[in-house]
């Protein structure tokens, strides 16, 4: 069993930078993939970063120069860098973890507002 929980998002103004932060309980993070997803009302949830078990990653178009994800598996934890802010990343932001080799469990965070207002 994973248990996910972020923090870190708020209110930025657009060209801001936040640092998203999602930390897994347990002993399997390190052997799963983990993903930033976000979600607006009314649309569907969509992946923006994804970082695998060795370090790979790769990002939704949208989001490619701006974002970066990373993890630190001694603490448990993946972030998601977001520089040069626009009102049109507005979202919840959802941590996830949806492949290990040893699990078969997918896990969801609770969700952080992120707001890109002026």
């Amino acid at each position: 069993q994973v248990q996910l929980v972020e923090s870190g998002g708020g209110l930025v103004q657009p060209g801001g930078s936040l640092r998203l932060s999602c930390v897994a309980s347990g002993t399997l993070f390190s052997t799963y993939r983990m993903n930033w997803y976000r979600q607006v009302p009314g649309k569907q949830r969509e992946r923006v970063a994804r970082i695998t078990r060795s370090g790979s990653v790769d990002y939704a178009d949208s989001v490619k120069g701006r974002f970066t994800i990373s993890r630190d598996n001694a603490a448990n934890t993946v972030y998601l860098q977001m520089n040069s802010l626009k009102p049109e990343d507005t979202a919840v932001y959802y941590c996830n973890a949806d492949y290990s080799p040893i699990s078969s469990g997918v896990y969801w965070g609770q969700g952080t507002q992120v707001t890109v207002s002026s």
